[in-house]
């Protein structure tokens, strides 16, 4: 009898416009509480919704056209270097805000606890600053000086200043060194879909982006890098393939890897394997050939020429990304071990480290046949890779060869090629035919978002002044001739 007097009340008050709110507080119990609005944030979400970003970073398109891994089938401005001007908002509104949420909800005293209930709160702090270091790094290696210490602050600063590569790189080798370090014996992060939660894959995760960025001050400040690098092999890096930092796509629309959703869902086709990728691994008779690029209709290997204008090619008539790579479900490499080695092998060869530059460079080549091919690189076949001319190592030649294989073993982790091809200027890249940027060469970094100009005017200023002109050819901080 209760329930129906409230409803016969509600209904009355519907009918003559009457406002209900001045019930005794309680009476309705939880009636107006929305079960699918949570008063306290759910963490464990906050980190699935962020990681994604992590797939589409590393697949990004434009920096492997640059490196001239991919070519443009059709519409080839890209290839050409028509596009000035790239926005990071989106990760600074997205992944970054995110990731800085979980730290900030682990760590307040009002939410910490409910926080915990998804896992400890260190594990969960720790991995977010990863995340979050990962993120900006991949930012600053594009832009170059990014907006780092007053940023993420929301309302409080909608104008943030500009922090200099520099100083960029030294706060994320502390960031990360501590995260690593930060670990404990807690519950099993819940919403990790990068790596399941597991605390030592990622202490190797970080200490191997360490030791990546040590090498990017091969020539900015190679005390420095020599240091870092050091650090982070002293913490330990990644140790085998089975450590390989890879995002995996979903069998689903919402979540499809971006080359099955250009050659298949959109039957697009957009990009094939670059002519100038695919022609280097002919003459190397390189076997990831199989795993890199599909045969065209003619069942040959042919790589779409890169940046030609006008286009001339088909999509039959070239060599699409393999089939195996390119699966609704794929994998695509964030970071991975044959990396590592070549960068080792790199320090190596730079007296940073003790060790055999030509032994480390054999093991990545090694360790890069047998993430590609699996079984399919057999002992035979990496030892007459090695044996070749131009491939086997000379201490003349030793860096061209070393960041040559790394270009090659990077397929598709476009971002990080473009860094490492910047820093060495390996191999010798030819600028697309008819460049559409002013310079004609093949970019050194990315314009900021057009709106910095006029929504942080006097920061933008600021930076132009210090970095150089927002244009494609300003080299960033670690990038010297």
């Amino acid at each position: 009898m209760k329930k129906i007097a409230i409803y016969k009340t509600l209904a009355l008050a519907a009918v003559l416009g009457v406002s209900t709110t001045a019930c005794e507080p309680g009476e309705f119990g939880d009636m107006n509480v929305s079960p699918n609005s949570p008063s306290t944030p759910n963490t464990a979400g906050f980190l699935t919704g962020a990681l994604r970003n992590v797939g589409a970073m590393t697949t990004d398109i434009v920096p492997a056209l640059y490196t001239q891994q991919f070519g443009d089938i059709t519409y080839i401005e890209e290839s050409r270097y028509k596009t000035i001007n790239f926005s990071y908002n989106g990760f600074y509104t997205g992944p970054l805000v995110a990731y800085q949420n979980i730290i900030d909800l682990n760590t307040n005293p009002e939410t910490k606890t409910t926080a915990a209930a998804n896992g400890s709160n260190n594990n969960q702090i720790a991995v977010a600053r990863i995340a979050k270091a990962y993120t900006y790094l991949w930012i600053t290696d594009r832009w170059g000086d990014i907006p780092y210490s007053e940023a993420l602050k929301g309302k409080a600063d909608f104008s943030p200043a500009f922090d200099t590569q520099q100083a960029v790189y030294n706060d994320l080798f502390k960031e990360l060194k501590e995260a690593q370090a930060q670990f404990d014996g807690g519950k099993a992060v819940v919403g990790d879909i990068l790596l399941s939660g597991n605390a030592t894959r990622w202490k190797k995760f970080a200490n191997s982006l360490r030791l990546v960025m040590a090498l990017r001050l091969s020539k900015a400040d190679p005390a420095k890098g020599k240091a870092e690098f050091l650090a982070a092999m002293a913490d330990g890096p990644l140790t085998s393939n089975a450590d390989n930092v890879k995002y995996t796509y979903l069998s689903e629309a919402n979540n499809e890897h971006p080359l099955y959703n250009n050659y298949i869902t959109t039957n697009r086709k957009d990009y094939a394997v670059s002519d100038v990728f695919v022609n280097y691994l002919l003459k190397t008779k390189d076997p990831r050939i199989s795993a890199i690029a599909e045969r065209n209709i003619n069942l040959q290997y042919a790589g779409v020429p890169y940046g030609v204008f006008p286009a001339a090619s088909k999509a039959q008539d070239v060599s699409l990304a393999a089939s195996s790579m390119r699966q609704q479900n794929s994998a695509a490499n964030v970071l991975t071990y044959a990396q590592v080695l070549f960068s080792q092998a790199e320090a190596a060869k730079l007296g940073w480290i003790s060790g055999d530059a030509k032994a480390l460079y054999e093991a990545a080549i090694t360790a890069s046949m047998q993430q590609w091919l699996g079984a399919a690189a057999t002992t035979t076949a990496i030892a007459d890779f090695l044996k070749q001319d131009g491939i086997a190592y000379k201490e003349a030649s030793a860096l061209e060869q070393i960041a040559t294989q790394k270009w090659v073993a990077l397929f598709y982790q476009g971002n990080e090629a473009w860094a490492e091809w910047r820093r060495t200027g390996y191999p010798a890249l030819t600028p697309a035919s008819k460049p559409l940027n002013a310079s004609g060469q093949i970019p050194r970094r990315m314009a900021y978002v057009a709106t910095e100009g006029t929504l942080n005017k006097i920061n933008y200023d600021k930076v132009v002044s210090t970095q150089g002109p927002d244009t494609q050819d300003t080299r960033v901080w670690w990038d010297k001739k």
